[in-house]
Parts: structure tokens; sequence; C-alpha cells
């Protein structure tokens, strides 16, 4: 090895992009950075080498042409100002869960604790949580300002005084899930294989072949609808995230957090007392709960599920992302994830330009023969349904024949 950089900071240079040592990095670096030079002063401290002249630049397991291309692209979706946003939208975005969560807490006050009033109070309180969970990754992967400092302080308010939950413990998580997106033991958001569900085809027919049977996964996408939508925020997220942010000693998301449990508190209890607040909490949870899963996995699980193959960036997002149709309900619904192909290869543009940048990537995939999934609301969810069932049936046939 030649020279003292790394291929990150080779990119954060500037000459990054055509230079060997960069080749095979810059792509995820550019993706999640918004501030290069800011990022080059810690990647100085992680100098390696680089490589010299005569070495390849590109590994065979990678589509050099697909790159290349997609790199172009890019330049031109910046050119074309996408990854700007429109602050209008994300404050009247904002605005409008403020005022779901006012009308939320007035229908008790007005129409009294009884069941009706309780239940559309339970909905609206719900519908806050999703809306905001949206709004908080918007902030998360810094698509709103131009300055992380202030996309990192509305995310500690959206996520942890709007939700209750760790901006820390979301970041440890979803940037691992972007970084190699359905790849086993590297993706967080596939943890639940092999313990709950038997995913993708071929890790499935990988368990029956090993005579591994934590649960009867020919049944998965029954019990599905039991330990899945309705139980991974409450009976899960809701305490451990609390372990989280203690053991991390992360006491500013902690400090963020509590804010949110005592403004619940003093909102709630002088309406319902303590036991009633409790239920209104828990149908919330469980509500956005269904709410949540069924969104975010309607993008990845049907999708291609694998271990590493070490492709490259274009290729790793594009096989393990499909979208859903755009229409107003389905951008409101799932916060933009609908174009979950886009977000995934432009993870801090604003969400509002997803639809715009949408036609380009299409083109891309069609030059290069990859599957461009788009497809109605209830047909994603459907596909999580019949893909558990199809990987379960493989696990269940390597099971009793091998």
């Amino acid at each position: 090895m030649q020279g003292t950089r790394t291929a990150g900071a080779a990119a954060a240079e500037g000459g990054g992009v055509g230079s060997p040592a960069a080749e095979e990095s810059v792509d995820p670096f550019v993706a999640f950075h918004i501030n290069k030079g800011l990022v080059k002063k810690y990647m100085n401290s992680l100098l390696i080498g680089e490589l010299s002249p005569e070495q390849p630049s590109f590994e065979p397991t990678k589509n050099k042409e697909l790159t290349d291309e997609f790199r172009e692209l890019r330049a031109t979706v910046e050119r074309m100002g996408l990854m700007k946003a429109n602050h209008v939208f994300f404050l009247l975005y904002l605005l409008h869960i403020l005022l779901l969560d006012v009308a939320a807490w007035l229908t008790l006050r007005v129409f009294g604790t009884s069941f009706v009033p309780f239940l559309v109070c339970a909905v609206l309180l719900s519908a806050v949580q999703a809306q905001a969970g949206w709004l908080q990754h918007d902030f998360g992967h810094l698509s709103v300002f131009s300055t992380s400092t202030w996309n990192h302080l509305l995310h500690h308010f959206v996520i942890g005084h709007l939700k209750g939950a760790p901006a820390s413990w979301w970041n440890h998580m979803h940037f691992q899930h972007h970084a190699k997106p359905n790849c086993f033991r590297k993706d967080p958001d596939i943890n639940m294989h092999p313990f709950f569900f038997a995913l993708g085809k071929i890790l499935s027919v990988e368990l029956g072949k090993q005579k591994k049977k934590y649960m009867p996964y020919n049944h998965q996408h029954k019990y599905f609808f039991l330990i899945g939508p309705p139980a991974l925020l409450p009976l899960y997220f809701q305490w451990y995230i609390f372990y989280f942010v203690i053991q991390r000693k992360k006491w500013v998301d902690l400090a963020w957090m509590i804010t949110f449990y005592i403004r619940i508190f003093l909102t709630y209890v002088p309406l319902l007392g303590v036991k009633g607040l409790l239920g209104l909490f828990f149908m919330v949870r469980f509500l956005e709960s269904n709410w949540f899963v069924w969104v975010t996995q309607m993008n990845h699980i049907p999708m291609h599920i694998d271990y590493d193959q070490n492709v490259d960036w274009v290729s790793t997002q594009l096989q393990a992302t499909c979208n859903v149709h755009k229409s107003a309900f389905n951008d409101w619904f799932s916060g933009h994830l609908n174009f979950q192909i886009e977000h995934h290869l432009f993870p801090t543009m604003p969400r509002h330009n997803y639809h715009k940048v949408a036609p380009l990537v299409q083109s891309l995939c069609a030059k290069h023969g990859i599957a461009y999934q788009s497809k109605p609301l209830f047909s994603a969810f459907a596909d999580i349904v019949h893909s558990l069932k199809e990987s379960g049936q493989l696990w269940l046939d390597a099971y009793l024949h091998q």
C-alpha cells in the first residue's frame, strides 16, 4: 500500500470519486453526509492507505457501470436542486402533528371520557405518534436543514419530546439498516430471523437444512398477526429504549424522553386518572405499532434477504427495496416511505422530492435490467404475509427432506 489516506478521507477531499482509495466507499459516504468537510476532520484519524495505481480499484462482485451511472445521476439530482428542502413543507407537517395532538386532548376535555371520545382520542394520538415517527425520520436523516446542528436539535425535539424515544437509539439502529439493508447479521431490522421468523428464500432453506426450529415457521404467516404488528412497540420497543439510554448513559436523550412523559401525565391524568392514562397510553402504542410495522415492512420483507454478498452500493439498495404507488393518502400514511427505493438511494433527500427523482431511477433500472417494483398499498401489505408463507414453506420442505 502506498500513501496514507483512507477511502473515506479521499472522498471527503473532493478527488475521491475517481481515486482508487475512494472507489468502494464513496457512495455510502456521499449518501449519508451533508457536510463532507466536517466529516473529513473525523476521517483523518482513520487513515490507512491508498491503493497503488496498478492495483484494481473495483471488486469483481460489484457493477462498475451501474455505479458510475448512478454517480452521474446523483450529480444531476444535485444540479436540479432536489437535495434542498422546502422548509414550509416541514413546518406545516409539524403544525399538523401539533394540531392533532391538541385535538386529541380537546376531544376528552369537551366530550368527556366515555368510550367513544376515549377511542377517538386514542386514534388521534396514534396518528400523532405515527406522523411524528415519520417526521423524526426526516430530521434523523439530515434531510431538512443544511446544517447537522439544526437537524439534530429538531430530531431530539420530535423523537424525544413528541414520542418519548431516544435519538441515539434511532441513529444506532437505522443507519446500520441503511448501510446493509436485508443483509443478515448486519441489518438489525431483520434480527427477528431466526428466533421468531424465517426470512427470505435462501435463509429459510438454510435454516431447514440445518434442522433448526425455534418457531413453527410454516405457520409464521398466521402468528405474524399476533407477535408482529400489535406487539413490537408496546411489548418490546417501549421497554428496550429505556434500557438502551441507561446502559449507554445517554442522559440528554433520557431528559428529552422524560419531558414527553411529564407532558402526557400533566395533560391527561386530570381527565382520566392514572389508570385511565395507562389504558390510553398502551392503546395508542398498540395502534401505532400496527401502523408502524405494516408500513416499514411492506418495502423490505418481500424483497431479497441474504447474507452480505459484497455487491455495490446501488445494487444493495435496489434488491432490498420496493415502492408503493404515489397518492396523497399513501404519501401521508407512510411518511413518503412508499418511495423506499428513492429514499434508500438518496437518504438525505427531502421526502417531498422523491416523486421527482423516481422517473430517473426507473430509467436507470430499466437500462440495467433491474426490477423496479411499485405496487398498490394493500398489495404491499398482502405481500408481507405471502412472503412469510412462502419462506415458511421453503423451511418446512428443507427441514423434512434434507
